[in-house]
């Protein structure tokens, strides 16, 4: 699996785990995803000084490391026992949307390349 891919995965591990009720599985998953994702916004960064990336990944990559750390702080800082703070979950999913903007960004690129690639429209003859 490549870099990219890991801390998202890690972090859909960590949401299926805690929709199960395994929030204690679902801890520790979030904290690992946590090297994976400094990786990814790294290696992301570091393309980007290169001149050999995109900066949207970069940004959606450090922006999902931030929330992946305030999510496991949300976690830890939570008394044992208790429901998981819904701040904890909603701030693994937005990190996994981050995940997806650059995918999505992908995806779309054909449809922007189509729109910028029209003839313009001949003057008509009087």
């Amino acid at each position: 699996m490549s870099s990219r891919l890991l801390a998202p995965g890690i972090a859909l591990a960590a949401i299926l785990a805690d929709a199960s009720g395994a929030h204690g599985l679902a801890s520790w998953l979030v904290l690992l995803a946590l090297p994976a994702a400094a990786a990814a916004a790294f290696v992301a960064l570091s393309d980007v000084l290169g001149g050999e990336g995109r900066r949207l990944r970069a940004f959606t990559s450090i922006l999902a490391l931030v929330l992946l750390v305030a999510g496991s702080a949300v976690r830890e800082g939570a008394p044992r026992g208790a429901s998981v703070p819904a701040l904890a979950v909603s701030t693994v999913v937005m990190a996994l949307l981050c995940y997806a903007v650059p995918a999505l960004a992908w995806v779309l690129e054909p449809l922007k390349s189509v729109r910028t690639a029209r003839p313009t429209p001949r003057a008509s003859r009087a």
